[in-house]
């Protein structure tokens, strides 16, 4: 009798532990219609009206690798001395704990479908320790994303639009189904997976690969938009900032020996192909969401939706990420936890990406590991007009990728701070800490950041509490 309660007991506990949907998205501004973009999101907005929505998230580096060794970590791109995108965050970090580890070694299935660690550049594929049973779609290159259909690109399924920037396709336009394409196939395998771990505690992590480029979603997302009625480009950059709060853009217009101005009709078409990239990623969300419904499994889900870092499509003269800017830092946020009372929500509370993990750990119920660089966002979920943070950090080297350059080292790193009212930077020379330029902008009044107003009399208060924090953070 004793063993029989035992083991129903233990059977309870099972079963009532939370599940965790993670889905990321990669390059991924909050160009979503909850947060009042003209961007066609539908399953993202219902996913909204199931959640608390974080209006003020960012994320801690504005490139692939250190923003998701980051975050599956717990700990700032500093602490894991990590901001490049080609060492493995295990390089450096050998017996590091990750997300999906922590929740593996508690119980946990788990699972990963897409791209969630960092790939391609590295020489490890992913991190086999963390999940259950081998990745899918994890390891590959952007611009490998050709369509396929039963293996090749039938001759009736011809390209409608093409434009070459730099050395890549970067806008293409084909009739052909949503699996042509890599998240189509990730959508697809996420629903299987789900009926395989329903029935147990899992933590299915779904990555996405858009809306980072090539932009070459299926012609049915172009159709959507008019190219004409979307925001249009102010391209200019912020008056007064110094140029080292700039990049080449290489990632989208090519090597800078080889770069041609781009047009204004270049322009808005690859505008047009973000924002088609979007709707297609957002379909295949809802196939997700669908399948989590129909698995029964919803009810002991918590969701999370976010994006790695922002990006640029024109704005400031630049096209990617890795500057320090808010259309780089800033990404969308959306926790769906198990207590229903304040969903569909919005919160101007400041978060980070680097307390996703401490908060899933709290939502579980499980151990915090030692050592996270974040808080938990328990109490911001349990009452939205709540804050746990006074500030939020983002930070970023020059040259972006400074280990493509001979001696593999930075020449300065640009440290960020988000307040609830400015954005302070200040670019500090690599080896002798010095301070060699700042910024600062008044992103409620001037959320595009067209002018820096360091050293403004009018924001003399604002400046000192954000460079009391970002140096508190990081001291010189």
């Amino acid at each position: 009798m004793r063993s029989l309660i035992f083991l129903f007991f233990a059977s309870s506990l099972h079963a009532a532990r939370p599940n965790v949907l993670f889905i990321m998205a990669d390059d991924f501004r909050p160009e979503i219609g909850s947060y009042g973009s003209t961007a066609l999101t539908p399953n993202l907005d219902k996913l909204a009206a199931r959640s608390v929505q974080f209006q003020r998230a960012y994320c801690q580096q504005a490139v692939c690798n250190p923003s998701r060794s980051s975050l599956l970590t717990g700990r700032r791109p500093d602490t894991l001395r990590l901001w490049n995108n080609g060492t493995h965050f295990r390089e450096l970090n050998p017996d590091v704990t990750t997300l999906p580890l922590w929740f593996k070694e508690h119980g946990y299935t788990t699972r990963c479908v897409g791209k969630i660690f960092h790939n391609w550049h590295t020489a490890v594929k992913g991190d086999r320790r963390s999940w259950s049973a081998d990745e899918f779609l994890h390891y590959a290159n952007h611009g490998d994303d050709k369509p396929q259909i039963t293996g090749e690109l039938p001759p009736n399924l011809a390209m409608l639009s093409t434009r070459i920037y730099g050395a890549t396709t970067i806008c293409e336009s084909r009739d052909v189904p949503d699996g042509a394409y890599y998240d189509g196939r990730v959508a697809a395998e996420a629903g299987r997976v789900m009926q395989e771990v329903k029935d147990e505690p899992f933590f299915l992590a779904v990555g996405f690969w858009k809306p980072h480029a090539p932009f070459n979603a299926p012609k049915k997302y172009w159709d959507l938009y008019d190219r004409a009625k979307l925001p249009p480009l102010h391209g200019a950059r912020p008056e007064g900032a110094p140029d080292i709060a700039f990049h080449q853009s290489t990632e989208i217009l090519g090597p800078p020996a080889k770069q041609t101005p781009v047009t204004p009709e270049q322009a808005a078409e690859m505008r047009h192909g973000y924002f088609a990239n979007i709707s297609y990623m957002d379909a295949q969300i809802g196939k997700v969401l669908e399948a989590l419904d129909k698995s029964g499994a919803a009810g002991n889900t918590i969701i999370v939706f976010f994006a790695d870092h922002g990006y640029h499509i024109g704005e400031h003269s630049l096209w990617g990420k890795t500057s320090d800017f808010e259309f780089d830092a800033h990404v969308p946020l959306m926790i769906s936890d198990l207590r229903k009372e304040n969903h569909g929500k919005k919160t101007s509370a400041l978060a980070e990406l680097v307390d996703l993990f401490p908060t899933l750990v709290d939502l579980c119920h499980l151990p915090v590991p030692p050592n996270l660089d974040g808080v938990s966002l328990g109490p911001v979920l349990a009452d939205p007009a709540r804050s746990v943070k006074a500030a939020a950090f983002t930070q970023h080297p020059r040259p972006a990728y400074y280990d493509r350059e001979p001696d593999k080292q930075p020449k300065a790193m640009g440290y960020s701070v988000r307040t609830g009212t400015v954005r302070y930077t200040e670019w500090r020379d690599w080896k002798t800490r010095a301070v060699i330029a700042r910024e600062l902008y008044a992103t409620e009044q001037d959320p595009a950041e067209l002018k820096n107003r360091v050293d403004d009399a009018a924001l003399k208060d604002q400046q000192a509490e954000a460079g009391k924090w970002l140096r508190e953070k990081y001291p010189n």
